[in-house]
């Protein structure tokens, strides 16, 4: 692992999760474009023709022609400017290794899980990855709640955080502690 901070949790960026990639666009032939909508406009003015004819109006033949290719022109140039499609949801269930079909939220989760369970067993991975983060997250929420960081007011920083939690954050060495002093360190953080 990285340097052990945020962005090894958060942003992983080789497990960037890669969306089913859309087919390539077929290049059409610009004449058969103007073909088929040429081709258009005229079903639809024989159509327009024959029903007000059949309704005895007379009716010109090259309005219906100019009013059927405006709006034809109207319909391309709105399909121009819509709003692309919406995303396709993701599939929850994901793949057998959790990576692929899941939202980006749950993976960061799975990460943080993932290395805090290898952390457990190892006291140096503990001090490289979870040490760090948990002191930007403890920095970030002094920096929120109290508008001091620990290296700013190192005293009133330690006064707020206690001695337990400031010890472990200062000092790199020591080993994995219980998961009920995580806790409390977590609830000391919440309190804040």
């Amino acid at each position: 692992m990285g340097s052990g901070g945020l962005e090894d949790l958060f942003g992983q960026r080789e497990e960037l999760l890669v969306a089913d990639e859309p087919a390539p666009e077929r290049k059409r032939s610009w004449t058969a474009w103007a073909l088929r909508n040429l081709l258009l406009v005229a079903l639809a003015t024989v159509v327009v023709v024959a029903v007000m004819r059949s309704a005895d109006l007379d009716i010109s033949v090259i309005f219906v022609v100019s009013a059927l290719a405006g709006l034809r022109l109207i319909l391309l140039a709105v399909a121009e400017v819509r709003s692309p499609p919406r995303p396709k949801r993701s599939d929850r269930r994901g793949g057998s290794d959790g990576s692929i079909g899941t939202d980006s939220l749950r993976a960061a989760v799975r990460r943080w899980e993932q290395n805090l369970d290898r952390a457990n067993a190892d006291d140096d991975l503990y001090s490289r990855n979870v040490l760090p983060v948990l002191a930007e997250l403890t920095d970030e929420r002094l920096r929120l709640r109290h508008g001091i960081t620990r290296a700013s007011d190192p005293r009133r920083a330690r006064q707020l955080l206690g001695d337990p939690l400031w010890a472990v954050l200062h000092d790199r060495g020591r080993r994995m502690p219980k998961a009920r002093d995580l806790e409390s360190y977590v609830d000391v953080l919440e309190r804040l």
